[in-house]
């Protein structure tokens, strides 16, 4: 049987990843920093919705095997895996909703 853990939230390493410092000043110098306008947004979503559809991916195998009654599936993993999904789904639509909009709102703004 799988051993599902739930790791702690890691602030120190969110931020390193964010390329900010921990008083939230941009690490100067660095990829990240010098990223920020190149691309880094768009590798940023495109890692997003891989993670995303792996999930849902994993949900859907897990869900297969329960069904065929693998004892090494249990409803609770094949349950927490399916809402791991739902919530990487739903919070990629809500950015895209949000992309929408700021698209939707700076092209009436007027010149």
């Amino acid at each position: 049987m799988n051993d599902l853990r739930i790791r702690p939230f890691d602030f120190q390493a969110a931020v390193a990843r964010a390329g900010l410092q921990p008083d939230g000043m941009p690490i100067a110098g660095t990829a990240a920093a010098a990223g920020a306008a190149g691309g880094s947004f768009a590798s940023a979503m495109a890692q997003a919705l891989g993670q995303v559809s792996a999930s849902q991916n994993q949900a859907e195998q897990l869900q297969q095997r329960l069904s065929l009654d693998d004892p090494g599936v249990s409803v609770e993993q094949t349950v927490l895996a399916m809402q791991k999904a739902q919530i990487g789904f739903q919070a990629v639509l809500q950015v895209r909703n949000r992309l929408a909009q700021a698209y939707t709102d700076i092209m009436s703004m007027q010149v």
